[in-house]
């Protein structure tokens, strides 16, 4: 397997559509944890479409902060669309993408980059292995997440139990080398972890926490995804089937 190189530049992409509450204390929390740290840090927020004032805080927080920057999302808007123009628009080594809401732990950000920096191509979290902590996962999305992600495993044959969670880092080869993106929704938070599995890139398993947001509304409509899911999950199978290895990174194995 080829040595990667450091992270010297660490980028975090958060999509935000009118989370003009939340994004102060998540951004102020994730500065204060790379307090001190010798990582370049950058976070990128994607305005995606907010009238709540969104934008004006993003001016206040970018301003006060040199790590902070913003764009706004071009039309069409939605999480998928936001994630994507993050990831055209970062300019770390390695990237994670982060919820807006408070909902990923700023320490679990930090292990990420450590893991990255340690040689692997992609840190993946998991909210349901011992050491995670869950708290106030409504019961009904809890119930679906559970059967999304078992049915996955049974597909693909790995023990990875929680693909469908956004929250996870990856190496700029990786986000490269999983072009082009096809999703314009939520499920991007398959796609990518998926097409980086099946393709090579090599990964590391780590339990993080999730906290249910304090302020505002969760943007995923659960009777929205189901097929867009189904579709972005057979699509990388299909690939995995029959492209015969053409898509797959040398050199690398899995971790």
């Amino acid at each position: 397997m080829n040595a990667l190189d450091p992270i010297r530049k660490f980028s975090l992409v958060i999509p935000a559509h009118n989370e003009a509450e939340a994004l102060p204390p998540t951004i102020l929390a994730i500065l204060k944890e790379f307090e001190g740290r010798k990582v370049e840090l950058e976070i990128l927020v994607v305005n995606d479409n907010s009238s709540d004032g969104t934008e004006k805080v993003l001016q206040e927080l970018s301003t006060r902060h040199s790590q902070v920057r913003y764009i706004n999302n071009h039309p069409p808007h939605g999480f998928g669309q936001a994630v994507r123009r993050g990831l055209e628009n970062y300019s770390g080594d390695a990237v994670a993408i982060v919820m807006a809401d408070g909902s990923d732990l700023p320490h679990d950000i930090l292990v990420y980059y450590h893991r990255l920096d340690e040689g692997v191509h992609c840190a993946f979290g998991s909210r349901f292995m011992p050491g995670a902590k869950i708290v106030d996962y409504p019961a009904l999305k809890l119930f679906l997440n559970r059967m999304a992600n078992l049915f996955i495993r049974l597909l693909f044959g790995f023990r990875y139990n929680d693909v469908t969670n956004a929250f996870k880092a990856y190496r700029r080869e990786v986000i490269d080398g999983c072009q082009p993106l096809l999703s314009n929704h939520f499920n991007l938070t398959v796609e990518i972890p998926l097409k980086a599995i099946v393709r090579g890139y090599t990964y590391t398993i780590v339990p993080t926490g999730w906290i249910n947001r304090k302020t505002g509304e969760s943007k995923l409509k659960i009777k929205e995804m189901g097929s867009r899911y189904l579709f972005i999950v057979l699509y990388v199978l299909l690939e995995k089937w029959l492209s015969k290895g053409d898509y797959r990174v040398r050199d690398v194995s899995s971790k």
